[in-house]
């Protein structure tokens, strides 16, 4: 990667991927782009930055060429919550923005870096250690349908045309520097802004409730890994099974508890993420990412509660949040 592009930089990932893959490859060889700038002020400060409706195709090419982008991370979607809010919408977005990405990069000599997510599987796939190559057909979600044909037509591009195509599931995703965007797994950054802010939080998923979380910081070194990763290698390109830890609300309830003695936590069950919780994996086995190209978690329950915690504080007392 010398030259790289970022669409739909705002998010959740991407406003802490810029940042990372700068101080990797220098400020001004990583672009961001998104629909608009306002959102993006601390991006655009510090390199280059173009506002960018990801469905124009044209003004899309044309940044492309203007930079000699040799290599584009596509993040541009709708969450699981939010999607199922508008499923019409959801799908012109995540698939209008992936099929665009996977034109360009094949008329311009492109790598194409997709998220996929824990929400590609289903509620027949395997719950435990689900494997890299299972069902997928059981999804329930327009999100999950999305990250499927994601996955197939990313593999198309690659058999089809030789488009350097990678992806990684990734599981629930843990940051302190994006608050949440309407993703089931939201809770597990919130537990932590109110235990800091009141001492008490109300959970939206049940107790018992498993599901696969990585902290940011392992997800940033993920991607990089994967897209430095030697081609000859890799058997799955699209798309990785993930993963760090996997915990319910009652675990991660005991873990702040080690650091704030007086949190409690009740629960106030959303049934929409309920649904989507239940219909997914509890782990998933991502023996096949050590096995290609040496991925290995660096964060596990503990020691990530420890950072946040601090983190969070942080910026409670800096007048970040409120």
């Amino acid at each position: 990667m010398k030259k790289i592009l970022i669409v739909g930089a705002g998010g959740q990932i991407g406003s802490e991927l810029v940042p990372h893959l700068r101080s990797l490859y220098g400020n001004n060889n990583v672009v961001a782009a998104d629909i608009s700038v306002e959102k993006c002020k601390h991006l655009a400060e510090d390199g280059p930055f173009e506002e960018l409706n990801v469905l124009d195709k044209d003004k899309y090419i044309s940044i492309v060429r203007k930079y000699g982008i040799d290599s584009i991370f596509n993040l541009v979607a709708l969450l699981s919550a939010t999607g199922e809010k508008n499923p019409e919408l959801a799908w012109n977005i995540n698939i209008g923005a992936l099929t665009n990405s996977l034109n360009i990069a094949k008329d311009n000599n492109c790598a194409v870096f997709t998220p996929s997510s824990i929400g590609a599987f289903g509620k027949d796939t395997p719950k435990d250690k689900t494997p890299q190559d299972t069902l997928q057909r059981s999804n329930t979600t327009i999100y999950g349908v999305c990250k499927v044909t994601g996955e197939l037509l990313s593999d198309y591009y690659f058999n089809r045309f030789g488009v350097d195509t990678r992806s990684v599931r990734f599981p629930g995703l843990i940051s302190y520097v994006t608050l949440p965007g309407g993703g089931t797994t939201d809770y597990a950054v919130e537990i932590y802004y109110d235990a800091i802010r009141k001492g008490t939080f109300t959970c939206n998923v049940k107790a018992g409730t498993y599901m696969d979380m990585m902290y940011m910081p392992d997800a940033l070194r993920a991607v990089v890994e994967l897209m430095e990763a030697d081609p000859t290698k890799l058997k799955h390109r699209n798309s990785f099974n993930i993963a760090a830890m996997s915990f319910e609300p009652e675990q991660i309830a005991a873990e702040i508890r080690k650091h704030i003695p007086g949190f409690t936590m009740d629960y106030q069950i959303d049934p929409v993420k309920q649904a989507i919780a239940d219909s997914w994996p509890n782990s998933m086995d991502d023996s096949c990412a050590h096995e290609e190209w040496g991925w290995k978690a660096e964060y596990n329950l503990q020691n990530m509660t420890t950072d946040m915690l601090v983190k969070v504080k942080e910026k409670f007392e800096a007048g970040l949040v409120k």
